[in-house]
């Protein structure tokens, strides 16, 4: 009869365990989520020890190739790697030439994303809009992963300026259909920073359905702004990683820029945001400044990895950094 009793008690305690389902999962920092300045992670060295924010990689056979925002004389810049440790810096620009749209006398590019189309490769870049004076999203085509990519259309691909223009597209597909993830910068103009998610064509030149907005910024320590989406589907929950706060070396030593995540059993929502961020300038224990701009991707062993970038010891740039990503529960945990 105890044994039974006991049987069946340990039965009401599991069950009670998941039906907290997500948002129990959320309510607690993941294991070793940032507590005051503790050091919850090693420092880490950048992979890539120059100025190459807004990384994006995409695995093209046995290379993986990275695309970052603009630097001196280049649109976008791009690097090579086997091995995700150590790179090569292409020589050449991959975007030589900039839509017709573009603000000539602002011409820098922002968070390109990059991936395999079936037929060659998109690019999506951010840019200032000359009609609108917002910061919007364009395309271009190519056949290589190398470049070089070709602007499509007359005008931007995504720039709704009631919203203050978007910035930071990032790709998803599933079942076959493509999705295009975008923050509207609101931030520009006070106004809320929403992410959305749109259904596009499957080689990027046109949106195929309406947007629909999935978070803004609604926590203290998000600041006034969220951007950066990264959308990933693990243990069946759509992880959806972001940054937030401010990014800027003058605001506070740019120790503010930080990653944070949101859970959803569906893919339009609704997504639960942990209550704690992810990755912090404390988390690394002050030794890896402001954190973000992150994507996720898999290395030559078959296991996740995190990239981003952050600010170096002098405020000087935002190299590349790599850290070791797993899913507990669809939760991600940034290891060793």
């Amino acid at each position: 009869m105890r044994n039974t009793r006991i049987a069946s008690l340990l039965g009401c305690l599991l069950a009670v365990v998941i039906s907290t389902g997500i948002q129990s999962d959320l309510a607690a920092p993941a294991a070793g989520a940032p507590t005051g300045a503790a050091v919850r992670a090693p420092a880490r060295a950048p992979v890539l020890d120059r100025n190459f924010p807004d990384p994006d990689i995409v695995k093209v056979g046995r290379t993986y190739h990275a695309y970052a925002t603009s630097d001196i004389g280049r649109n976008v810049q791009h690097a090579t790697s086997t091995d995700l440790t150590h790179w090569s810096v292409a020589a050449t620009d991959p975007l030589p030439e900039l839509g017709a749209w573009v603000d000539s006398e602002r011409p820098r590019v922002w968070a390109p994303e990059v991936y395999d189309n079936g037929r060659g490769y998109t690019l999506h870049y951010t840019a200032h809009d000359r009609a609108s004076g917002k910061q919007c999203i364009g395309v271009a085509l190519a056949a290589s992963a190398d470049g070089p990519f070709r602007p499509v259309g007359d005008g931007p691909l995504v720039c709704p300026t009631e919203q203050g223009g978007a910035i930071d597209a990032a790709g998803y597909t599933e079942n076959g259909r493509r999705h295009l993830l975008w923050k509207s910068d609101g931030n520009c103009c006070r106004m809320d920073t929403w992410i959305h998610l749109q259904p596009i064509s499957s080689d990027g030149t046109s949106l195929t359905g309406p947007a629909v907005g999935l978070i803004k910024q609604d926590r203290d320590w998000e600041g006034d702004l969220i951007e950066a989406p990264t959308l990933v589907k693990r243990d069946g929950r759509y992880v959806l990683l972001y940054s937030a706060d401010a990014y800027a070396r003058e605001i506070e030593d740019g120790t503010r820029y930080k990653t944070g995540y949101a859970v959803a059993k569906d893919l339009q929502g609704p997504y639960t945001k942990a209550a704690e961020p992810l990755m912090t300038t404390a988390f690394f224990g002050g030794q890896v400044i402001g954190p973000g701009g992150q994507d996720v991707v898999r290395g030559p062993d078959g296991r996740d990895r995190m990239v981003f970038h952050a600010w170096n010891a002098d405020r000087t740039g935002r190299p590349m950094h790599l850290a070791g990503l797993d899913f507990t529960h669809g939760r991600p945990v940034i290891r060793p």
